[in-house]
């Protein structure tokens, strides 16, 4: 009987033993999850507080970006004031719009600005914009004529060029007889 009871004993000590490294191990998951939430709930408070220093940052970068053109701009403004004092002599007033301009466009191009030249040159969708076409004896797609001017900031196009191109005079006839050949039928 003591060996049965001794059995039983060590049985019983083995579950308790069992049942106390459970507990022991769930202690242990239970202290990795809370300092693993902690680490998480840190990073996510860094990198809200990063994204909030970044936009914050972005924003000021933008206000103030322009600083540096208008500040180069101030010249020609001054320029300006100056030429609109001389509206009583006409000869002086022109030549004071010339030079505003000519200060105006120089410090344009010095930021990168450059226009598009059109004339004479095949079109071209990413640099031009079709308005008209005219019934010409040059090469069908050729720019005619620049109705605004575009302009390319560095290798980026701010505003294509809105042109007047050529169509071979046979071709537009030929369309033209298509089309009234269409409103016939």
């Amino acid at each position: 009987m003591k060996k049965e009871e001794n059995e039983e004993k060590a049985e019983t000590e083995k579950k308790d033993s069992g049942k106390e490294k459970l507990k022991d191990n769930r202690a242990i998951d239970k202290e990795k999850i809370e300092e693993l939430t902690d680490t998480l709930q840190r990073l996510q408070a860094e990198f809200e507080n990063y994204r909030k220093r970044f936009d914050k940052e972005k924003a000021e970068f933008v206000k103030y970006a322009k600083a540096e053109l208008i500040q180069r701009l101030l010249p020609t403004l001054d320029t300006f004031e100056i030429a609109l004092k001389s509206t009583k002599d006409n000869e002086r007033f022109v030549k004071g719009m010339e030079m505003t301009y000519a200060e105006f466009v120089s410090t344009l191009q010095a930021e990168g600005l450059k226009p598009i030249v059109a004339i004479g040159k095949k079109f071209d969708p990413y640099l031009h914009e079709v308005m008209l076409k005219e019934k010409s004896d040059k090469d069908d797609g050729v720019v005619l004529e620049e109705l605004q001017k575009g302009y390319m900031l560095n290798d980026k196009v701010l505003r294509h060029s809105k042109v007047k191109i050529s169509e071979k005079a046979e071709k537009a006839e030929a369309k033209k007889e298509k089309m009234d050949n269409e409103k016939t039928q």
